[in-house]
């Protein structure tokens, strides 16, 4: 993904205010980081140029629909996962990854 399409998500789940999910990425080093809230600062601290996925974790099915509606209209490349979603930056298998 380029940074535009990073920053629509990151301002997407920003602006879901008290319904704004956790995330975690995965560099492309294999670090995973830990979980945060913070989608206004943190998340692009350091620039998106080495993320290999996020995780965002849902707490309430209320937060699961608000974010799902959110990342359909960003329109990026991942899928549901057990507990939220999982958004690619960069994967080999990029064909075979559905659009949220």
């Amino acid at each position: 993904m380029n940074n535009t399409k990073w920053d629509e998500l990151r301002l997407a789940m920003y602006g879901l205010g008290n319904l704004s999910p956790s995330w975690s990425t995965k560099d492309l080093s294999g670090y995973i980081c830990p979980y945060d809230k913070d989608w206004f600062y943190h998340f692009r601290n350091g620039g998106y140029d080495s993320i290999e996925w996020v995780h965002i974790r849902l707490d309430s099915p209320e937060q699961d629909r608000a974010v799902e509606m959110a990342l359909r209209r960003v329109h990026v490349p991942g899928h549901r996962v057990e507990g939220g979603f999982r958004v690619y930056g960069y994967t080999q298998a990029a064909a075979t990854i559905d659009y949220i």
